[in-house]
């Protein structure tokens, strides 16, 4: 089976939605990331995408006029005072895309507390045949891939997923052993980037290359051999290079063609 690569939302982010399907298409990629909600644990507005219904219809266009496929929805933030319900209108937009899945971030340390609500998201999310992929990030209350992968079984949702991002596995250790503790069908896509070798390890340094000093891969010093090969070969590739000086320097469309040149070069090296 050939290999699917999705453009991430951050490494064209300054575009709509319906730019961002069309240069998806455009560029040789099977799926394109959306992004409804704000990153940020708080202060930020939802995206237009959500509120505004002229935004939708036209991402809706774009995909039927382009054949695109929406991969991943962003985000889902689990609190602890979150209620699956709170995101109704959000899974109501997502469906309207046709979205596969949805990319959860877990901001709850209680555990136990963080598995009911991660079942009763992704229980939710299953009626609208959307999955929900919680990704592990060092520095929110899920940190490496042990802690996703017991909220996930916790959980005991059939669409429950852990999403794997090169960059903070690379930041929680790197160690392949973490990645083999993730049950194979769990895992519904996982993203790709490159990141500097040397890093600031607080979590103000963590977020700073996260959101915005990303390398295209092959370019940092991340081993992604080693993270591709542990990880099913049958699954998309969300190709996600968030850089600020990349975001500056070339268009949208250029981003995404070097961003897909650099996946493909590193993985044709397997």
């Amino acid at each position: 089976m050939e290999r699917q690569y999705a453009l991430a939302f951050l490494t064209i982010p300054d575009v709509a939605p319906a730019e961002a399907i069309r240069i998806a298409a455009e560029t040789g990629y099977s799926s394109v990331g959306l992004r409804l909600l704000p990153a940020a644990a708080s202060g930020e507005a939802p995206y237009p995408v959500l509120t505004d219904k002229a935004v939708l219809a036209e991402a809706r266009a774009a995909l039927a006029d382009t054949g695109m496929r929406v991969g991943d929805v962003e985000i889902v933030r689990l609190k602890p005072e979150t209620k699956a319900t709170d995101f109704t209108s959000f899974l109501d937009c997502a469906a309207a895309l046709e979205a596969a899945n949805i990319l959860v971030a877990g901001d709850d340390t209680d555990h136990a507390r963080l598995a009911q609500t991660f079942a009763s998201f992704a229980e939710l999310a299953a009626g609208y045949g959307m999955t929900a992929d919680l990704e592990f990030m060092p520095w929110t209350g899920v940190r490496n891939a042990a802690e996703a992968v017991a909220v996930v079984k916790a959980a005991g949702q059939a669409n429950g997923g852990v999403l794997a991002d090169a960059l903070h596995w690379d930041r929680t250790g790197g160690r392949v052993e973490d990645l083999a503790l993730i049950p194979p069908e769990t895992i519904h896509y996982f993203q790709l980037c490159d990141a500097p070798a040397e890093y600031d390890p607080s979590d103000a340094g963590l977020i700073e290359i996260a959101r915005g000093g990303r390398l295209l891969p092959g370019q940092g010093g991340i081993d992604l051999q080693a993270f591709i090969k542990a990880l099913p070969e049958t699954v998309p590739v969300s190709i996600e290079i968030a850089n600020a000086g990349f975001n500056s320097s070339l268009s949208p469309r250029a981003r995404a063609v070097q961003a897909l040149a650099a996946g493909k070069a590193v993985i044709a090296q397997l």
